[in-house]
């Protein structure tokens, strides 16, 4: 009776020839340390956000004091501010260290794949971070329509008193989300560069595409009004098709690599 091949735990490599080989448990190692540097990066960021609170809440009023003559906002518990506080420290120490995040993203992708594809390194994380900016922007500058739309929903017989914790979570949230939607193409060509993904799968899969991208945009704004759902849903679908794109490149350019060889080594 034959011994199985000792190269066995060995097979959960993902990517091609020259990529480096990592056990399963090599490869969870790695990613708990990838988790624990991401978690630290957060507690940084979050310290700041917190010293940082007076001019994060001049920044996050500004919609609201551009629809509303009155922005007051009110507290109506005595630990409200403070937890308001807290919550908002976290939202600020995720988005700022989103370049961290998204270079143990990379990094921890980075062994599937192989030696030339290595160097997508400082594009992929460039361009997951003004992916991330354009999304939060696009967040901030479509809370003033949201609260316009749901004030007039409520009518003139209605008086609102907007707490700052609703508020403020509101905003952090939608922005957050918002920013993390607009990452779904960069996730998409990544798993593409790894081989989990084809080109033509995605595009075999659009329409289910364009209606889990309405669901999920539906299930992550928190204002749940149908001017932020557009606003979020439409871009993330433009983004799916132009991930598409990148990966019928990132495939022809394999291909090309993959015929050259022979004629480089004949």
């Amino acid at each position: 009776m034959t011994s199985p091949p000792t190269s066995l735990p060995e097979t959960g490599q993902v990517g091609g020839g020259d990529a480096k080989h990592m056990t399963v448990w090599e490869h969870l190692a790695e990613l708990r340390r990838r988790i624990l540097v991401s978690f630290v990066a957060v507690g940084v960021g979050a310290v700041v956000a917190y010293i940082a609170w007076p001019l994060i809440i001049d920044v996050i009023t500004g919609p609201y004091c551009r629809t509303e003559t009155d922005c007051t906002l009110y507290a109506t518990d005595p630990l409200a501010p403070f937890t308001i506080r807290l919550q908002v420290a976290v939202y600020g120490g995720i988005i700022l260290a989103m370049p961290v995040l998204l270079w143990q993203v990379w990094r921890f992708v980075t062994p599937g794949l192989h030696a030339h594809e290595r160097r997508y390194a400082v594009p992929f994380v460039a361009a997951a971070l003004l992916l991330f900016a354009a999304g939060a922007t696009l967040a901030y500058f479509a809370i003033g329509p949201a609260l316009e739309f749901l004030f007039a929903v409520a009518g003139d017989d209605v008086t609102q008193i907007p707490t700052v914790d609703r508020y403020l979570i509101l905003t952090m949230w939608m922005m957050l989300a918002f920013g993390v939607g607009f990452e779904f193409p960069v996730l998409l060509v990544a798993l593409q560069l790894v081989g989990i993904l084809e080109p033509r799968q995605l595009a075999g899969a659009r329409r289910y595409a364009a209606v889990a991208i309405v669901v999920v945009a539906a299930i992550i704004t928190p204002s749940g009004d149908p001017i932020t759902l557009l606003v979020l849903a439409v871009p993330m679908y433009l983004l799916y098709e132009a991930s598409i794109l990148i990966g019928w490149l990132v495939a022809r350019r394999r291909r090309r690599n993959a015929e050259s060889v022979p004629l480089a080594g004949g």
